[in-house]
């Protein structure tokens, strides 16, 4: 009986974390990283910001890779590339070899217009820093990679 007590409120306080991760995960979904407004939602300033990595890391990108890098679904990624397409912002290169492959690039209107929106989310940060304090911002990304860390390892 008194193993029935420890259970159910082991229970209770584990669904009470719970209700706090996906609470922490529900909050910072649709936020804002600029006081102005964008031309990017927050998807594509991050999908553009994948686009941005491959290249400064001397790699290219293709759709499936963005999925995985932005955990959503290969289909998500292809509207998105779509719309950015279509607005100028990206161009599909096919694989000098295997036609199949198509690699997502930049155009050179939205590197420069990247660059614009991304002064302006680092303002933002640089704001957030200092009214949250720099101690206290990387502790919250020591302790949020550690939980990540510990996350990614009972997935395998």
């Amino acid at each position: 009986m008194a193993d029935m007590g420890k259970e159910s409120v082991a229970k209770t306080k584990n669904e009470e974390y719970l209700g706090k991760v996906f609470s922490i995960f529900k909050k910072t979904e649709g936020m804002a990283f600029t006081k102005i407004r964008s031309q990017f939602n927050n998807s594509e300033m991050r999908l553009l910001g994948e686009v941005i990595m491959a290249n400064y890391e001397g790699k290219r990108i293709i759709s499936t890779q963005l999925a995985k890098r932005l955990g959503i679904t290969r289909s998500a990624v292809s509207q998105m590339v779509n719309k950015l397409e279509a607005r100028g912002v990206v161009r599909r290169v096919a694989d000098e070899i295997d036609r199949k492959i198509a690699y997502i690039e930049l155009s050179e209107k939205a590197e420069e217009a990247y660059r614009k929106e991304k002064e302006h989310y680092c303002e933002f940060i640089g704001e957030v820093v200092e009214r949250f304090g720099e101690e206290k911002l990387d502790e919250l990304f020591r302790l949020y990679n550690e939980f990540f860390a510990v996350l990614t390892e009972m997935k395998k």
